[in-house]
């Protein structure tokens, strides 16, 4: 009996590869007719590099505004600024250069444009949640009238997701909101805008994004087409990252990183849950910030194992895919994350072992709290997993 899956699509249109950011940013500005086109973008790359200037000249008198200063796990507070500087200058287009909070931000502002969010508590009707009995309820609301660009410079992955996460800093949560029009309509993958990003901030982002795969591979819920995606993007990830740690001006390195980053989105895109690692990943950013990607880093290897008692049999093709199907997962992973300097402990991002029964409690509030192969139930399931990684 051929078992069923259903893959979801999204909305995004186009994505450029190797085209210089300023370029396809024009372009997309020119077809689609934008006039009032608002620049979000990180701090260091708007003040240290040329680069947004060169996209700003670029659009010309389409551009509208720039902005800059959205904290690492977007905080609610950070999203609400920069959506007043775009509702004052009128948007009718939004681009993101930099990050993974950026991207999240951007998409985030779409919502506030259309909806008219305003203070902090605005954001709590539309942010998705889990109920006590571990169902997922996301909002239902009116997509936004306009769209959203996406250049990242990481390896997260965000600009495929019409998914988004910002911080509630009132509890120090990081949450999701979600809605399938806030994806980009067009995404630019463009590696020579990438040099500008801190080598620990690329290769962990890019450890994200080979945690994608792996708890894709992983998980009892997958299916030929998206594992065959997740297959492609851990090898080119697994390829891709030591190339670039051994010489930063490997651009080729670069894009097949960035291309490993975007196949390894597709199985989530197309309904496949993440793990645990993916869940405990989102408390520790929101709740210890601790950097997006070194989440990945520390977590992954220990969840595999973890999950090994059960699915041992799926985790052949991670090890396969990292070069040695006899070895286990974690020890291949392991030494993946190890040999590119990230660390691999709680203790070595500087989280303590008091602060686990908070962590605990917030995964089993996390929309993948529930969707581990190995079931988490309750606080002591990811207490497990913890104190392993404890370091």
């Amino acid at each position: 009996m051929v078992a069923a899956a259903q893959v979801v699509l999204t909305a995004t249109e186009r994505v450029h590869l190797g085209v210089p950011a300023a370029q396809a940013i024009a372009a997309e500005a020119e077809r689609l007719n934008a006039q009032r086109v608002f620049i979000l973008a990180g701090s260091t790359l708007n003040e240290q590099t040329v680069e947004i200037r060169k996209i700003e000249k670029a659009l010309g008198s389409r551009h509208a505004a720039t902005h800059t200063g959205i904290r690492p796990n977007a905080p609610r507070s950070d999203v609400l600024v920069a959506a007043e500087r775009a509702r004052a200058v009128n948007t009718d287009l939004v681009v993101t250069v930099g990050g993974g909070s950026v991207t999240d931000a951007g998409k985030i502002i779409l919502i506030c444009l259309k909806h008219n969010i305003t203070t902090i508590e605005g954001f709590d009707g539309f942010r998705t949640y889990v109920e006590e009995d571990g169902s997922v309820v996301q909002p239902v609301f009116d997509a936004p009238d306009i769209r959203a660009i996406c250049v990242p410079t990481t390896l997260s992955g965000g600009e495929f997701n019409p998914l988004s996460g910002a911080t509630d800093e009132r509890i120090k949560l990081k949450q999701g909101f979600e809605q399938r029009m806030m994806v980009p309509i067009a995404v630019i993958l463009d590696p020579a805008i990438t040099v500008h990003t801190p080598e620990w901030l690329w290769l962990s982002t890019g450890v994200r994004s080979v945690d994608h795969a792996v708890e894709t591979l992983g998980s009892l819920q997958s299916n030929d087409y998206c594992d065959g995606i997740a297959d492609s993007a851990l090898r080119l990830l697994a390829e891709g990252l030591p190339k670039v740690k051994a010489n930063p001006g490997d651009l080729d390195a670069r894009l097949k990183c960035q291309i490993g980053a975007w196949q390894s989105m597709l199985p989530i895109l197309g309904g496949v849950p993440m793990g645990a690692s993916h869940a405990i990943g989102h408390v520790l950013g929101g709740t210890c910030d601790v950097p997006h990607g070194y989440t990945s880093c520390v977590m992954s290897p220990f969840v595999q194992a973890f999950n090994a008692p059960v699915n041992a049999h799926r985790q052949v093709r991670i090890s396969a895919c990292l070069g040695d199907a006899r070895r286990s997962a974690s020890d291949l992973l392991d030494k993946l994350i190890g040999g590119l300097g990230m660390p691999r402990s709680l203790k070595a991002v500087g989280v303590s072992e008091d602060q686990f029964p908070l962590i605990a409690e917030y995964t089993l509030e996390d929309f993948w709290g529930r969707t581990n192969p190995r079931p988490i139930a309750k606080a002591e399931d990811v207490m497990e997993i913890l104190r392993t990684a404890v370091g």
